[in-house]
C-alpha cells in the first residue's frame, strides 16, 4: 500500500452546493523531498494546534500519509538505484515516484497538502508537481500574497494584498516545442513559410527553436470564472485580467476578451467604462470592478500602487513571474503560499511555492512559513476560517518577536535566529 489508513475520519465530498466538510475530515499529505522532512512535521503540528484552539476538540483533521518523490522510492522500492530508474521508460518511471494509489487518494479525498518535490533524475519525465496538476486537471494555481510583518524591500508592503489566479494547464508550460536544428523544428519552419505564409516573420530560420503557445476559450473562461466567483464569495473589491494582448492578440488578447465575456454572467461586476460613464468614476456600493491591464503595465503598478489590485486572473507564464515578484515585495517565497485547484471537481492540492533546498535538508533550519500559509489557504478552502485566522495572527506575532529562522533573521535588526521547529513552536505558543 502507498497510503496510510485512517479508520476514524470521513472523506470530504463535493455537491452542487460546494464542499461538504465533516468535523473529522481525512486529509492526505505528502511529506516532500529534502527540506520536506523539516517543514512538514512543523506544519502538521501548527495546524493541529490551531484547529484544537479554534474548535475545542469539536473538529480534528485525520492526516493520511501518502508517498511521492524520493520517499516513495525509499519506502517501496529500496532496491531501485539511480541507474535502474533511468533505464525504465519515462511513463513507467513516473509511477515509481508518483504511485497510482497516491494520485487516487488525492482524487478521492479532494483536499490534500504536500511539501516540495524534486524533479526525478535522468530526464524524460516531467516535474511531479506538474504531473499532479495534469493528472487531476488542477487548472487554477492559487497564490494569495500579503504582508505578515516580514522585512520587505518596499516602503509600504502592507498595501499589497493580491490573490493570483494563474492558469495551470496551457500557455508555454504545455511544453510544445522543438529543438533548434532538429528535423522537427525545420519541418515546422517550412510549414510556417510554405503553407501559412508567415515564414518571413522568423528572422533566422537556421538553428531556430520553435514553440507553440496554446490559449483556449475553455481554459481561459474556467480560470476567469473561478477568479470571479472567489472575488464575489470573499467580497473582494476588484478583478484584473493581466495579459500581453497588445502583442499576442489571438492568445493573450483572446484571454482578455473571453474574460470579459464571462464577466457578463455576473451582475455584481461593473467595468471601468461603466463606472466612468454612469457613476462619475466611483465604483457603486455592492459592485466589484473588473478591468484589464497589459502585463508590463500591471507589473509596474503592482510596485507603485499595489492597493489598486485585489484579485488578478492571468495565464501561466505571467502568473509565474508576477506572483513571485509580488512575494518579493512582502518578504520572499518563505511567506508565499500556493494551491492547485479544480473548482469543478473540488480537488485542491496545497503546496509551498519554493523548492526542496538540498543544502539545508535535515538541518531543522529553513522557514516553514510557505507551507504553513499553504495550510491556511487549505483551511479557508474547507471553510475553517477561524483556525486559518488564528494561524495568521500567531505567525505575525512570531515574526514580530524577532525570534525567526535564518532567512528572516538576516534581514532584521536585533533578531535571534532559531530553528525551523522552534519557529513552529513560537507560532503555536502565540495561538
Amino acid at each position: 500500500m502507498s497510503v496510510t489508513q485512517c479508520a476514524n475520519g470521513q472523506p470530504i465530498t463535493k455537491s452542487a452546493d460546494g464542499l461538504n466538510v465533516p468535523d473529522r475530515p481525512i486529509i492526505p499529505f505528502i511529506r516532500g523531498d529534502l527540506i520536506g522532512i523539516d517543514i512538514t512535521p512543523v506544519m502538521l503540528k501548527v495546524v493541529d494546534a490551531a484547529v484544537e484552539k479554534a474548535y475545542g476538540g469539536k473538529r480534528q483533521i485525520h492526516w493520511m500519509k501518502v508517498y511521492a518523490g524520493d520517499e516513495a522510492i525509499r519506502h517501496f522500492h529500496p532496491e531501485m538505484t539511480e541507474e535502474k530508474l533511468v533505464a525504465i521508460p519515462p511513463d513507467e518511471r513516473q509511477r515509481y515516484y508518483l504511485p497510482d494509489e497516491t494520485v487516487a487518494a488525492i482524487r478521492k479525498y479532494l483536499v490534500s497538502i504536500k511539501g516540495p518535490l524534486t524533479t526525478p533524475v535522468g530526464g524524460g519525465i516531467r516535474s511531479l508537481n506538474v504531473a499532479l496538476r495534469i493528472l487531476l486537471d488542477l487548472y487554477v494555481c492559487l497564490r494569495p500574497v500579503q504582508w505578515y510583518g516580514t522585512p520587505a524591500p518596499v516602503k509600504n508592503p502592507q498595501d499589497l494584498d493580491i490573490v493570483f489566479f494563474r492558469e495551470n494547464t496551457e500557455d508555454v508550460y504545455a511544453g510544445i516545442e522543438w529543438k533548434a536544428g532538429t528535423p522537427e523544428a525545420d519541418k515546422v519552419i517550412r510549414w510556417l513559410s510554405d503553407e501559412m505564409g508567415v515564414g518571413k516573420r522568423i528572422r533566422f530560420t537556421e538553428m531556430c527553436g520553435i514553440g507553440v503557445k496554446p490559449i483556449s476559450e475553455q481554459g481561459s473562461k474556467r480560470l476567469v470564472r473561478a477568479a470571479i466567483e472567489y472575488a464575489v464569495q470573499n467580497k473582494r473589491k476588484s478583478i484584473t485580467l493581466a495579459h500581453k494582448g497588445n502583442i499576442m492578440k489571438f492568445t493573450e488578447g483572446a484571454f482578455r476578451d473571453w474574460g470579459y465575456e464571462v464577466a457578463e454572467e455576473f451582475p455584481q461586476l461593473i467595468t471601468e467604462e461603466e463606472v466612468a460613464a454612469e457613476y462619475g468614476g466611483q465604483v457603486p456600493e455592492g459592485k466589484i470592478l473588473i478591468k484589464d491591464r497589459i502585463a508590463d503595465q500591471f507589473f509596474q503598478q503592482m510596485l507603485l500602487r499595489p492597493d489598486e489590485y485585489d484579485v488578478v486572473a492571468t495565464m501561466n507564464l505571467n502568473g509565474d513571474y508576477m506572483s513571485d515578484a509580488a512575494a518579493a515585495q512582502v518578504g520572499g517565497l518563505g511567506v508565499a503560499p500556493g494551491a492547485n485547484i479544480n473548482y469543478e471537481t473540488g480537488i485542491g492540492c496545497f503546496e509551498p511555492t519554493h523548492g526542496t533546498a538540498p543544502k539545508y535538508a535535515g538541518l531543522d533550519k529553513v522557514n516553514p512559513g510557505s507551507l504553513i500559509l499553504s495550510a491556511v489557504a487549505m483551511l479557508r478552502y474547507m471553510g475553517w476560517s477561524e483556525a486559518a485566522e488564528g494561524i495568521i495572527a500567531a505567525l505575525r506575532a512570531a515574526i514580530l518577536s524577532k525570534h525567526v529562522t535564518y532567512d528572516l533573521a538576516r534581514q532584521m535588526e536585533d533578531a535571534t535566529e532559531i530553528s525551523c521547529s522552534a519557529f513552529g513552536g513560537r507560532i503555536i505558543a502565540a495561538l
